[in-house]
């Protein structure tokens, strides 16, 4: 999981792709970069771990000026936590060109495709995705004799998998996805005015459009699953393709990792989050009352609208009991287990007094591995709580992730390792457990028939043996 940006033909691009960034930080907090292409032709590129804020900041931006620029926050799931890793990456190209790519994603058949590359005589200088993905089209491109956009083609094709990819090559900008459109991906622009055919120069690219209000761009739409559009200065917006397949897109992206602020899917993600909550509301069919001792209480901050559903459905007041320190990232992106306990313990805090002797309906998104939640109910309960009922937002997970969020093997997913969701009940220290259940998709999305729910349900895209990993 990570997120892209791209500013076309504007001045002052990469201030604008720096805000984008930081706006979509929430995708990826180990590193970040960008690159921007000089009036000389050239690409520069900079990325370093860390923070948005602290990597790109006044002084890198100056240096990396420009009027065509793209970026990327990385949260790493496939290839290991380093700076090699990070993005965008450089590629060379023809006639000492250079190519810089970002991507959003995982790459199921990467293995196999870089084995094809490196037989081909490519050189690897990380083991990313997006590297893969720039490859790929230098290959159907230099040794295949492509046209620049016929390449991207082929390798949108070649590629098994998840990607919101953009790329920066001679005096263009080229964005695509993958067939399915499993990982979001926004269309805005800075100076459109609604009039006839939508210009190149302006034009910006985010994984989610809460980004665009950043820097007062307009939201045009989404991009199509496959399609591959091409910018050009002084020229209209060319759709080069839609090679469209059947619509995957990532359901946790809605209920966990999606800013509230988005629409990503054609869904308005904290309207999606209030309907999972009132279903739950409604699994309770006011088995709790207002007894003026009964509170909802979210974890925040994924969770706070499902939790305001369930309070407007069930007519419990919702209040903030758990205080989070905003400067603690997102605990399951960190990249071990360690980091996340850690993280638990230095981001929420409950209110002096406010549980006790409370009956607390306590609501989350998700539960995958188990760990963080254990150790919140344990904390709550030492807060003088008399009961704690868990509400989770989503179904069990108990499929592995291959495509952009870090659910790597079915060993790691609690409700895996135990048989029966009172199992996880007890593991957690809480007094009950309810999931919103699949069947009820229909309650919360418009077209639950478009998502990818094999975190779910193991409802795979592809059939198993392509993943190589359990």
């Amino acid at each position: 999981m990570c997120g892209v940006a791209g500013v076309f033909n504007f001045p002052n691009a990469e201030n604008f792709v720096a805000r984008i960034l930081f706006s979509i930080q929430h995708r990826g907090q180990e590193s970040c970069g960008i690159s921007t292409r000089k009036d000389d032709c050239n690409i520069l590129t900079y990325k370093n771990m860390g923070l948005v804020k602290n990597v790109l900041n006044p002084e890198i931006l100056e240096l990396y000026s420009g009027n065509i620029s793209i970026g990327h926050v990385r949260y790493p799931t496939a290839g290991s936590s380093n700076q090699l890793n990070s993005q965008p990456h450089s590629i060379e190209m023809a006639q000492g060109a250079v190519m810089s790519i970002c991507s959003n994603g995982d790459v199921i058949n990467y293995n196999e495709l870089r084995k094809m590359l490196e037989d081909e005589g490519f050189v690897f200088k990380s083991d990313n995705d997006a590297e893969l993905i720039g490859r790929l089209v230098a290959y159907y491109f230099i040794f295949k004799k492509f046209s620049f956009e016929d390449a991207i083609a082929a390798a949108q094709e070649s590629i098994k998998g998840a990607f919101s990819s953009i790329i920066i090559y001679r005096d263009a900008m080229y964005a695509f996805r993958d067939p399915h459109g499993f990982r979001p991906y926004s269309l805005g622009h800075l100076a459109y005015d609604g009039n006839g055919e939508i210009p190149s120069d302006g034009a910006v690219l985010a994984s989610e459009n809460c980004a665009f209000g950043t820097i007062g761009a307009t939201f045009l739409r989404e991009l199509e699953p496959g399609e591959i559009i091409k910018l050009e200065t002084g020229k209209p917006l060319k759709v080069v393709a839609v090679n469209s397949k059947v619509k995957k897109h990532c359901v946790f992206e809605l209920f966990y990792f999606s800013r509230p602020d988005s629409k990503t899917f054609d869904e308005y993600v904290y309207d999606v989050r209030k309907k999972a909550g009132a279903v739950l509301a409604d699994y309770d069919n006011h088995l709790f009352d207002d007894d003026g001792n009964t509170v909802v209480v979210p974890v925040p901050d994924s969770s706070n609208f499902m939790a305001l559903g369930y309070s407007h459905k069930s007519g419990i007041p919702l209040d903030l009991g758990l205080l989070r320190n905003h400067y603690v990232g997102r605990t399951f992106t960190k990249p071990n287990q360690q980091q996340r306990d850690e993280g638990v313990k230095e981001k929420f805090n409950p209110l002096p007094g406010f549980f006790d002797g409370k009956r607390v309906i306590l609501v989350d998104d998700s539960i995958v591995r188990g760990t963080t939640l254990r150790k919140i109910v344990r904390m709550i309960k030492a807060n003088g709580a008399k009961e704690i009922h868990v509400r989770i937002g989503s179904p069990e997970v108990i499929g592995t992730c291959y495509y952009g969020i870090d659910i790597t093997t079915r060993h790691e997913l609690i409700a895996n390792t135990v048989e029966s969701t009172d199992d996880i009940r007890d593991y957690l220290t809480a007094d009950s457990l309810k999931y919103v259940k699949l069947e009820d998709f229909g309650k919360i999305f418009k077209n639950p028939e478009n998502f990818c729910k094999a975190c779910f349900n193991r409802d795979y895209i592809y059939p198993p043996e392509d993943y190589g990993k359990e």
